[in-house]
């Protein structure tokens, strides 16, 4: 099992950064990838960003890119989602999923469907 603890939201105004950390406990040594979604009321949870958690590769949104930067540390079993320039339309809350090695998924992993473990969310509120 692994456990997922995100942090870092808040009130922003647009144009604003903030950053969001997702902390991970447990069987860490099992994680494929890591990856952070969004959601509104109504709507489907949105992908954002995946990371690989051992390796270089980094997945992105088109409506992120050059705006977000996703990243991690392993030796804090932590991920990170930088975001800058946010937008009111990024005003969400704020999940991070991870999914495990031994399902043999191809990255990136964009599917919420596939992932194994989720935090509790964290919000974001962008004003204009």
């Amino acid at each position: 099992q692994v456990q997922l603890v995100e942090s870092g939201g808040g009130l922003v105004q647009a144009g604003g950064s903030l950053r969001l950390s997702c902390a991970a406990s447990g069987r860490t040594d099992s994680i494929y990838s890591m990856g952070w979604f969004r959601q509104t009321p109504g709507k489907e949870r949105e992908f954002v960003a995946a990371i690989m958690w051992s390796g270089d590769s980094i997945y992105y949104v088109d409506s992120v890119k050059g705006r977000f930067a996703i990243s991690r540390d392993n030796a804090a079993n932590t991920a990170y989602l930088q975001m800058n320039s946010l937008k009111p339309e990024d005003t969400a809350l704020y999940y991070c999923a991870a999914d495990r090695k031994s399902k043999g998924a191809l990255f990136p992993v964009i599917s919420s469907s596939w992932y194994d473990y989720w935090g509790q969310g964290t919000q974001v509120t962008v004003s204009s």
